[in-house]
């Protein structure tokens, strides 16, 4: 990579080699708590918003599912479940610490036999073409470096006729709605992080991240411009997060 090309790691502009280092030094802060963190900050409706991505998925038993930026293993649970003994789940997240807190869980739970536990950054899938027949990346796009490039990865490792989902949030689509959203994550999200996980300073980069990601057309327009075709999105609590959708044909 260009040591002179920049980008930004929340409000901050960071030499582009240097973001995924910051990115997992903050997972790394935040992953024993994180999933308490996730029902706080989202009052528990982020497991509704994972709910409308498997159920748009469409994820079926034999199937073989990507799953990138798993975390704590929301998403691979309900794949593990859908696709059956026959079928094959990727877990995978960038950062080990959240990899190793998701596989405790997905034993826990009893998922085994049909699900592998992987260290993958997005920008270089380890599989070849025409892989899988669904890769999701849930709350994990934002703080890729390289988005392009993490969406033609994706594109090449989907089969002919797959689908690539990505959950994530996203830009309001009302002007009340974005000032109340602006107060709670630049004043109770860092507070809450500091008062829960003792770590403000992850918290507050998280809710810049998601201040710097790309609106729900231009993550339309950057799908297609990946060779996605009939891309749509679909707008969750009031455009807070925004489920894209994109086919592989």
């Amino acid at each position: 990579m260009n040591s002179d090309k920049t980008t930004h790691f929340g409000f901050e502009t960071v030499k582009a080699e240097e973001k995924a280092d910051r990115v997992r030094e903050v997972f790394d802060s935040v992953a024993s708590n994180y999933d308490i963190m996730n029902d706080l900050m989202s009052l528990g409706v982020h497991r509704l918003w994972k709910h409308v991505a498997i159920d748009l998925s469409a994820v079926r038993n034999g199937q073989h599912v990507l799953d990138l930026a798993s975390g704590t293993g929301d998403l691979a649970s309900r794949f593990a479940g859908l696709v059956g003994p026959e079928g094959r789940v990727v877990m995978s997240d960038i950062n080990l610490a959240m990899l190793e807190e998701g596989r405790k869980r997905m034993v826990d739970a009893g998922h085994v036999g049909n699900v592998e536990y992987l260290q993958i950054n997005a920008e270089e899938i380890p599989f070849p073409d025409n892989s899988f027949d669904c890769v999701t990346i849930g709350f994990g796009l934002r703080n890729v470096t390289d988005k392009d490039k993490a969406l033609r990865e994706m594109f090449r490792v989907i089969k002919p006729g797959g689908r690539v989902l990505v959950l994530e949030f996203s830009k309001p689509v009302n002007k009340p709605l974005e000032k109340i959203y602006d107060f709670y994550s630049f004043k109770a999200l860092p507070l809450m992080g500091k008062l829960v996980a003792k770590d403000a300073e992850s918290y507050r980069y998280l809710a810049e991240s998601i201040r710097m990601h790309p609106d729900q057309e231009t993550l339309k327009q950057m799908m297609q411009d990946a060779g996605f075709e009939h891309c749509d999105y679909h707008n969750l609590t009031g455009g807070v997060v925004a489920m894209h959708r994109g086919f592989k044909l």
